[in-house]
């Protein structure tokens, strides 16, 4: 009588395991003690697949809006079957033996990688902004350190074609300047004018437009105790402001400005130039209702009187020393 071996047994998919990933800078995967860079994912197109969901981290992304990124709106007729034969070659290289039990999950009509396996650098910088702008200085300053910490590149570094790559990029910018002039503004709020000088002048050369990172790399300066280069920093703002907008810094920086002419001038030059100041608000807010613009704020006629006394007086002087 033959003896009978029976039927293999039941054979198990691995446990899906958290997988730590990074796409500020270049792309870099870590699981289970491997470390997968961007051309260890089967390719451009898986690899993207990657990187459009874990933009979308925890949101299901159709397949549809996978194949409308990944072929810029012009899909080849077999897009579909292509779409599902690259998200098999990504499982298999991000989560071998797991299949579809891993990070990278399917469903109703999509994808979608499962938050809860993954630790991704771009949704802790995100968690680390949105908390610290709800935050008192004291504890916004040392989150805000820990997300630029992360932000060591460009997001997307390994990707740089493709249009939604761009446009991403572009938007995580402006996070990482506002990120930087919040961590600024907070460095000067607890007093630490060296710190708020360094990361005001990050975001001012990130985004020399930014006027509210200008006034943190001013406002910085003068609380350093470094007026000079403070109304050095507010020339080139001026400049550029006007070059660029056809616009001038507004209150604020215009305020800092006389506290900084005041704190390098001495005595009558210090009134000189207090009174100066004064009447070229004066014409400015003239020359804007010439234009048909705002109201202009208006001046008393005793301050105007003043300021005339002082610059009459100081221009008699002048031409008698002459």
């Amino acid at each position: 009588m033959e003896k009978s071996h029976g039927s293999p047994g039941p054979t198990f998919e691995a446990l899906p395991t958290r997988v730590t990933i990074q796409i500020l800078g270049s792309l870099r995967v870590c699981r289970d003690g491997a470390v997968l860079g961007a051309h260890h994912l089967g390719g451009p197109k898986p690899r993207q697949i990657l990187e459009i969901l874990l933009l979308q981290l925890g949101i299901p992304v159709s397949k549809e809006r996978l194949i409308d990124l990944l072929w810029g709106g012009n899909p080849p007729a077999v897009a579909l079957p292509t779409l599902e034969s690259y998200v098999c070659v990504l499982r298999r290289h991000l989560q071998p033996g797991a299949g579809k039990s891993g990070a990278l999950q399917t469903v109703n009509g999509g994808y979608v990688m499962d938050k809860a396996l993954v630790d991704l650098d771009l949704d802790r910088f995100d968690t680390l902004l949105r908390l610290a702008q709800h935050a008192a200085a004291a504890e916004a300053l040392p989150m805000l350190r820990e997300a630029l910490d992360l932000a060591v590149g460009p997001l997307l570094g390994s990707e740089l074609l493709p249009a939604w790559a761009v446009d991403e990029r572009a938007l995580h910018a402006a996070r990482v300047a506002e990120a930087r002039i919040l961590a600024a503004e907070s460095a000067r709020a607890l007093f630490r004018p060296a710190e708020a000088v360094g990361w005001a002048s990050q975001a001012t050369d990130g985004d020399p437009l930014n006027e509210r990172a200008w006034t943190a790399l001013i406002l910085g300066l003068e609380q350093a105790g470094r007026p000079t280069d403070g109304l050095a920093a507010f020339d080139r703002c001026r400049r550029i402001l006007n070059r660029e907008l056809g616009c001038t810094p507004g209150p604020d920086l215009r305020q800092a400005q006389v506290r900084m002419l005041h704190a390098t001038a001495d005595g009558e030059l210090s009134e000189l130039l207090s009174a100066l100041l004064l009447l070229h608000d004066q014409l400015r807010n003239a020359g804007a209702l010439n234009a048909a613009a705002a109201p202009p704020v208006s001046l008393s006629s005793e301050s105007l009187r003043e300021a005339r006394l002082v610059i009459d007086s100081f221009l008699r002087r002048a031409l008698v020393a002459v």
